[in-house]
Parts: C-alpha cells; structure tokens; sequence
C-alpha cells in the first residue's frame, strides 16, 4: 500500500512538472509568434480629423514590419472616451490598440467621472508623432488675425462660439486656454469631430476653432475658411505664411497635438516591445514621413516608458489648465 502511494505520488509529482513545462512553452512560444493574427486599432474619433487620417496610415504602413494585417476601426463617442474605453477593457493580448491625442490625458481631470482608469488600465506602446493645431475663422466676420480675432471678442463679449471636436478635446482645451490668456468671452460648441464642424463654421453658427491641420486642411485650401495662426514652436511647411501664435502675439502659447498608441495594461512585454519596434520602423518608412507631413504632422516614436514619462508630464501640464481655468465638462 506503501509503495502504491509512493509510486502515485511520484507519478502525479512528474506529470505536474510536466504540465508546468508545457504551459512555460506554451506561452513562450505564443510570445514569440505574436503577432499571428490581425491587429486592431481603435480610432476613437469619426472621419475627417488627424486621429483618422494618421490612424490609417499608420497602419498601412505598420502592417509590413509587423508582418500582420493592421484594421483601422473607427469608434467616436464622448470626446474619444468611448473608443479608448473599449481598448481599456480589452484583451491584453496586444491584438487591440487605440490611437489617442492630448484627450487621453485631459479627460480624467475635466469628466467628473471616467469608465476607466488611465494609469492603471492602460500603457503607452509608443507616441508616434507631434503637430500644431491650426485657428481658423468663418470668413464671414472681418478677422483676418489673431489680434482681430481678439479684438472683435473683447469688443462683443458672448458672441463669439467656438468650435471642437468634443468635450475635453485639444481643439476643446486649445480654445479654454486662449480664452484665459486672452480674456475673450467665448462659448464652446462641441461636435463628434472636428470635420462636423466646418459647415457651422463656414455659415458663421460657430466663429472659430483650434483645429488639426488635417481637418483644416480640405477647408482653408479653397478659402472657405481662413487659417489665421498656428499652435507651434515654429511655422507649419503646411502653412508657411500663417504665423505661429506667439509671433501673432501670444507671446509662449504651444499646443501640440501629440498622437499615442495604447494598449490595455497587463499586454506582454514580448507583444508590447514587438510593436513598439515595427512602429519605428513604420515612422521611418519615408511614404509614411510624406504622407504625414501633408497635414503638418512629424513623425516622433518613443520607448514604451519614455512614452509614459511623457504622458505624465502632459497630464499634470493640463490638469494644471483645467484646474486654474474651473474648466467644467459643459
């Protein structure tokens, strides 16, 4: 009886271990075929703004050094919460990400609550590129600058509106902390995206807005709005003869519509790292470089941790604009 229990236990102590090495294998040899499907990436945002058309062609060109399909899916809703929310509740398996602007970490500060927690349900894969935003204005009002723009708003306190692309957007936050360097009275009007608010724009319903280059774009070419500044250090290639915001006059205003790509927090090192390297390489690819810069927007990729650094920084930068602004999400 003694040597049965004896040889049982040996038995199950030998299968155990074998269980415990097939399921190490197991999962190493998943890590090391990631990716072995198509990969989706959540574009929280409708058609017509920069996250489309960077998110499309990001992953056009992604697709070849990650060696898998890459699917754009278009999810807008709440100012880009619902798309994230989404990719936040997600497998971690790093087949699901989202591409996401300065909202990402504006939100948790503006909404007075949030579906998920953004430094704990979420890591940054990599941040990909920079852009200005653009102002533009209806051209059925005599503005032609910034400085007109300014003065007509202190000279009609509470008729200017302006526009964006969601509660708690950068076009959103660009336009609340003008209001408070400037001090001009202005309503926010926000739209599902920047794009759905051109039209209004165009028939003066909505005045002006901070907007990305590649929603403008289509707009400013034929006139039918004007491009009067830009949020950058230095001139857009996209807009060399429209001056930035600080040579316009607001002597230190940047707003820099940052792009990220996110996954949800607990993904695989293996699988975050391989992503991080097929998207710098993808950046590096010059067809994507020249698509990229036709609507002003420059290339970056980072580390995944110097990415977080990143997103850390901006998040207090913002919160600090809310916060002194009494910003609310209406």
């Amino acid at each position: 009886m003694t040597l049965t229990k004896t040889r049982r236990g040996l038995l199950l102590g030998c299968a155990l271990a074998l269980v415990t090495s097939l399921s190490g294998w197991t999962n190493e040899a998943q890590a090391q075929a990631f990716p072995n499907k198509p990969v989706r990436l959540v574009l929280p945002y409708s058609p017509g703004g920069i996250i489309d058309y960077v998110g499309r062609a990001v992953a056009t060109h992604l697709a070849g050094p990650l060696g898998q399909q890459v699917i754009p899916e278009n999810r807008p809703g709440a100012g880009g919460i619902t798309g994230t929310d989404s990719v936040a509740r997600a497998p971690a398996d790093g087949y699901t990400l989202v591409l996401m602007d300065p909202a990402i970490v504006i939100n948790p500060t503006l909404q007075p609550s949030m579906p998920y927690d953004l430094f704990k349900q979420l890591t940054t894969v990599s941040m990909i590129s920079s852009s200005p935003e653009v102002v533009v204005v209806t051209p059925q009002l005599p503005i032609k600058s910034m400085s007109d723009l300014i003065a007509y708003g202190k000279a009609n306190p509470g008729k200017l509106n302006f526009a964006s692309a969601g509660i708690g957007t950068t076009p959103h936050l660009a336009g609340e902390l003008f209001k408070q360097r400037t001090g001009v009275d202005a309503t926010h009007i926000p739209y599902k995206s920047i794009g759905q608010s051109y039209p209004d724009l165009m028939s003066n319903k909505v005045q002006f807005a901070f907007s990305s280059i590649a929603g403008a774009l289509p707009f400013t070419t034929d006139n039918r709005v004007n491009a009067i500044a830009t949020t950058g250090k230095v001139r857009s290639p996209v807009y060399p003869d429209v001056p930035t915001a600080d040579e316009a006059g607001l002597k230190g205003f940047e707003v820099d519509l940052w792009l990220g790509i996110f996954a949800p927090t607990g993904t695989p090192p293996e699988a975050i790292n391989k992503l991080n390297e097929a998207l710098r390489t993808a950046l590096k690819n010059p067809e994507l470089i020249a698509a990229l810069a036709k609507v002003g927007v420059e290339p970056r990729g980072t580390s995944p941790a110097d990415g977080d650094t990143f997103l850390k920084a901006e998040y207090a930068k913002w919160k600090k604009v809310i916060e002194d602004g009494n910003i609310k999400d209406n």
